[in-house]
């Protein structure tokens, strides 16, 4: 049966916020250690002291400073990043000499969510900018870095508008999107390769949700380890710069070298690792089977979650 592209698109970007939802609910807590100890390194020996000083000092509340941002991120990047990739998937088959509804490789697929996700950092650094600074406020204030912190997702965007316009929101985008492109083919390849394992010689759309989940967590886990120290450089650039100029990245990251080592490059990789694997998993899970339901509610076949607008090209 064809299928409408806007319906699909609709239906793409509402799995989409699904899935960025139940990444966030499922990792918060050691999302924001991992920025914590990313940006303050000399405070926290480890993640075990990062979430004592951090319980003693702010109570619970402070492990979720930055959730609604974080949501606004996730919901947004994750609709953007699967709406778009259908797109970059005919861009791909074009690039190969494939036919539209040829099946892509599991190299090709995770070319066309490494493209798609340069559109995803449009949106998601303004947010995550936000989400940055509001989970390292009290050590920003501790450092003597600034005088007053801001508590609330508009506090901190006013100030940032106040300070640097508009554009204040775009700082660490360079960042950002080193980060997402090669970030994005480790984790759609990981990805596809896990599902293509668990799957043997079953369609890779009739798995489980055990296997989605691990084929999810197993993608977040090689992500991760492929550009965690990007990702450490942007959080730097983006909390830092609410006292002032800030380096850009290769500024930063020379700074990073010169005066603190390699390693740290990779303070808080603990927590984030241990926040992959159930996070993209949920995150996964929800996709597809919200997705799932969406289409069978609608008349339509089950389409595989990496094959996004294929049938829509056939119109």
């Amino acid at each position: 049966m064809r299928t409408n592209p806007a319906i699909q698109a609709a239906i793409d970007l509402t799995a989409g916020a699904a899935g960025g939802t139940a990444c966030v609910l499922t990792g918060q807590p050691f999302d924001t250690a991992k920025v914590k100890m990313q940006t303050f390194p000399s405070m926290y020996k480890g993640l075990i002291e990062c979430i004592v000083k951090t319980y003693k000092q702010v109570g619970l509340r402070g492990f979720y400073k930055g959730t609604t941002p974080a949501l606004v991120a996730n919901i947004a990047e994750n609709s953007v990043l699967f709406m778009c990739y259908g797109f970059c998937q005919q861009i791909v088959r074009g690039i190969v000499g494939l036919d539209r509804k040829a099946k892509l490789s599991d190299l090709q697929n995770a070319a066309s969510g490494s493209f798609a996700s340069a559109f995803a950092a449009l949106v998601l650094c303004p947010t995550e900018l936000v989400k940055c600074r509001l989970q390292t406020m009290h050590e920003m204030q501790l450092s003597g870095k600034i005088a007053q912190g801001h508590n609330t997702v508009w506090s901190v965007m006013k100030s940032v508008i106040q300070k640097d316009g508009p554009l204040g929101f775009y700082h660490g985008l360079s960042s950002t999107l080193l980060r997402e492109v090669p970030g994005y083919f480790f984790f759609f390849g990981g990805y596809e390769l896990s599902r293509t394992f668990f799957a043997a010689e079953r369609p890779k759309d009739q798995l489980g949700p055990i296997p989605l989940m691990v084929s999810g967590g197993f993608g977040g886990i090689c992500l991760w380890i492929a550009v965690y120290p990007v990702d450490c450089v942007k959080s730097r650039i983006q909390v830092l710069s609410m006292s002032g100029k800030q380096a850009g990245f290769m500024g930063t990251f020379a700074n990073i070298l010169r005066n603190e080592g390699v390693f740290a490059l990779y303070s808080g990789l603990k927590p984030t690792l241990i926040r992959a694997f159930p996070a993209n998993g949920a995150l996964f899970l929800a996709y597809e089977y919200s997705r799932k339901m969406m289409m069978e509610q609608g008349g339509w076949r089950h389409v595989n979650v990496l094959s996004t607008y294929c049938a829509a090209q056939e119109i």
